[in-house]
């Protein structure tokens, strides 16, 4: 029988050797601290229940892209032969997120007409409508709440290019116990994107695009997150941009953690970002 100490119930377990070895092997000192971490860590893997729904808002009228967003939507501008958004596709099939919401806005008619039933690239797509009231980054995901439940989700922005280890960072969510986990990219100019402090694995502090710096701070929001169900009590019908009414709150209620990762990452929301992005995947 075990023994409840600090949230966890200590027990006492016999493993063959060679067991003992392959936990020992993986033990890194960060991210898996020692042979108690490494076990609750793959037991997390093996039975935790893994995230179903993924909500991708792409809804966005691409306005730095006119006039080729005028009749294109920018999730289907293409890069290195495919459209924007279908590379989030692969990575999402990539760590096994096949259960895909995409929010729809603006010529999302032939977003549908593409990705269809996502049958075609191994994934399976169900669609929402935002209304044409509407506006920012909020109300697309209060308005997908009765697809969601109470599930957690993985939230991803319909622009972003990345390569991040996204079971990885639903681990890294449900360890935290917050209402989201933001995955935080470094940049060289942090005041084009959001800014984070961050102390130890919370995000103390969160200010969309600071004119005025209070901090040093390199890490800015990559528009990727995990979200727990919580997450809908702070947002609210008045609530615009997730990132001005909602993650500051979250940050100073210390219920916005940070995944800091290295891989590439790019939001594409100019021609500038664009145009970089179609050099460095053509190396």
């Amino acid at each position: 029988m075990g023994r409840k100490q600090l949230g966890r119930t200590r027990l006492t377990i016999t493993l063959k050797p060679e067991i003992i070895k392959a936990l020992d092997s993986v033990i890194d000192g960060e991210q898996i601290r020692n042979r108690s971490h490494a076990i609750e860590y793959w037991l997390t893997q093996a039975l935790v229940p893994q995230l179903t729904k993924v909500l991708i808002l792409a809804g966005g009228e691409g306005v730095n892209f006119r006039p080729l967003t005028y009749e294109l939507p920018k999730a289907l501008i293409p890069i290195k032969g495919k459209p924007l958004l279908e590379h989030t596709l692969d990575l999402l099939k990539k760590f096994g997120f096949t259960d895909i919401i995409i929010s729809l806005g603006h010529l999302g008619n032939k977003i549908r007409e593409h990705f269809g039933d996502g049958s075609r690239f191994g994934v399976h797509i169900t669609y929402l409508e935002q209304t044409k009231s509407v506006h920012g980054t909020s109300q697309p995901v209060r308005q997908a709440k009765e697809v969601i439940n109470d599930n957690t989700f993985l939230l991803m922005y319909g622009d972003v290019l990345a390569d991040i280890d996204l079971k990885d960072l639903l681990n890294f969510h449900t360890s935290q116990h917050t209402a989201v986990t933001m995955a935080l990219a470094s940049v060289d100019k942090p005041t084009t994107w959001g800014m984070a402090n961050l102390k130890g694995n919370k995000i103390t502090n969160f200010t969309e695009k600071p004119v005025k710096p209070t901090s040093s701070s390199h890490l800015v929001n990559a528009g990727i997150y995990v979200c727990s169900p919580k997450v809908f009590d702070d947002i609210t019908t008045k609530s615009e941009r997730l990132e001005k009414d909602v993650f500051p709150k979250l940050a100073d209620n210390n219920q916005l953690a940070g995944y800091p990762f290295s891989g590439f990452w790019y939001d594409v929301s100019t021609p500038e970002v664009y145009e970089e992005v179609i050099k460095e995947l053509n190396k």
